[in-house]
């Protein structure tokens, strides 16, 4: 397995919305109306943001108060790493 996609696949890795606009307004709308989001690994070297496709029927946004800007959300989706296809 490459290096980085075992790195980022581990347990336990911390994660923030990432991407040019990194805000919960904009996490909210990516999954919501874009089905696109950008995540952001932050425990490596300058962070590692990744653009997701997301599987909405596998996220759970129940847990965010968007209004707030406070909660956790789950989002599922696929991507490339290094030619590899991961979920």
């Amino acid at each position: 397995m490459d290096e980085l996609l075992r790195r980022l696949s581990a347990e336990g890795q911390k994660t923030a919305a990432g991407g040019p606009s990194p805000s919960v307004e904009d996490l909210r709308r990516r999954v919501a109306e874009k089905g696109y989001v950008f995540i952001k690994f932050t425990d490596t070297a300058g962070g590692t943001d990744l653009g997701v496709r997301v599987d909405a029927d596998a996220c759970d946004l129940s847990g965010a108060d968007f209004a707030r800007g406070i909660g956790s959300v789950h989002i599922e989706g696929t991507l490339t790493l290094n030619l590899v296809k991961v979920r």
